[in-house]
């Protein structure tokens, strides 16, 4: 008989669920991910292919004004921080360590971009989307990135706009 597997989105849930039942654990990591509405996974390979290397899952995150985000170190050697005019005026930027997780409560509505700062330049990247509000869609597309992280904002933010259309 096989034995069964847990992917890492199984993982991920089991720990909340784990956490929220288990008294002991009311002050780890994993009872933490339970108190964050939504978990983004910061992985060395991408969930659905092994192809895609150094990515936030899931890459396009769409929230209400007030909910917080808990970015998981699911493997070791990232960070997430914003970036620089790719949030909303007035929004407050964030900047984790690495191997660090980070929980942010997001309460200005618009689009903020995101990186981990070690491998922003090969294309980690991503988009939170706070109350379906794209009005500073144009000035998140106005910054320049290096390498994979200017096609992958770029494909990012076509997805935002397919979508809107």
């Amino acid at each position: 008989m096989p034995i069964p597997t847990l992917d890492r989105r199984t993982f991920t849930l089991s720990l909340g669920s784990l956490a929220a039942a288990t008294p002991l654990l009311a002050n780890s990591d994993a009872a933490q991910s339970a108190e964050a509405d939504h978990t983004v996974m910061m992985l060395n390979v991408d969930c659905n292919d092994a192809n895609i290397v150094n990515v936030f899952e899931p890459a396009i995150l769409h929230i209400e004004p007030g909910d917080s985000v808990q970015f998981l170190a699911t493997d070791p050697s990232h960070n997430t921080a914003s970036k620089r005019g790719m949030i909303p005026e007035g929004a407050e930027p964030w900047n984790g360590a690495i191997d660090e997780e980070v929980i942010v409560t997001l309460t200005v509505p618009g689009i903020y971009g995101y990186l981990c700062l070690p491998h922003y330049e090969w294309g980690m990247v991503g988009l939170i989307v706070v109350g379906d509000d794209l009005s500073n869609l144009a000035d998140v597309k106005r910054i320049r990135h290096p390498g994979d992280a200017r096609k992958n904002f770029r494909a990012l933010l076509g997805q935002l706009e397919e979508k809107s259309a």
